[in-house]
C-alpha cells in the first residue's frame, strides 16, 4: 500500500510542513483542525464558533477524500479550557449526529495561533469509494 496526500481549497492549507490528510489504503488520517477559514483568516468568536469552524474545515477534507463523518473512527479533540466542554460537545454531535467514533478530548495548555479548540480525525474511506 501506498501513502496518498489529500488537499482541498474547502479547507485551509497547511501552515507547516504538513498535509491536510494522508490516505494510506483505506484510512485517512487528517492533521489536526484549528478554526481558520480556507482563505486562512481566523474565526473570531467563542468555542462554539470556533468548533462549528473546525467542524467545517474537517467535513472539507473528508469530502475530498470521498468520505463524510459517518465513516469517522476516531477523533482527538484538543480544548484551550475544560470549561469549555459542554457547549463544544453541543456543537460536535451536531455534525456525528448517531454516529459516535472513539473520542478523546483534552486540555491543553496552548494551541497554535492560540484558538480555543483543534480536532484531528482518523476516518475509514474505502478505495473503491473514494475513488468514484
Amino acid at each position: 500500500m501506498s501513502l496518498s496526500i489529500v488537499s482541498t481549497t474547502e479547507a485551509p492549507a497547511a501552515i507547516g510542513p504538513y498535509a491536510q490528510a494522508v490516505r494510506f489504503g483505506d484510512f485517512l488520517f487528517t492533521s489536526g483542525q484549528i478554526p481558520l477559514t480556507p482563505e486562512g483568516q481566523l474565526v473570531p468568536g467563542g468555542i462554539e464558533e470556533q468548533a462549528h469552524q473546525v467542524l467545517r474545515n474537517l467535513k472539507a477534507v473528508l469530502a475530498a477524500a470521498g468520505g463524510d463523518f459517518s465513516d469517522a473512527v476516531k477523533t482527538t479533540c484538543f480544548l484551550k479550557d475544560m470549561n469549555d466542554f459542554a457547549a463544544f460537545n453541543a456543537v460536535y454531535s451536531s455534525y456525528f449526529g448517531a454516529h459516535a467514533p472513539a473520542r478523546s478530548a483534552v486540555e491543553v495548555a496552548r494551541l497554535p495561533k492560540d484558538v480555543l479548540v483543534e480536532i484531528e480525525l482518523i476516518a475509514a474511506i474505502p478505495v473503491a469509494r473514494a475513488s468514484k
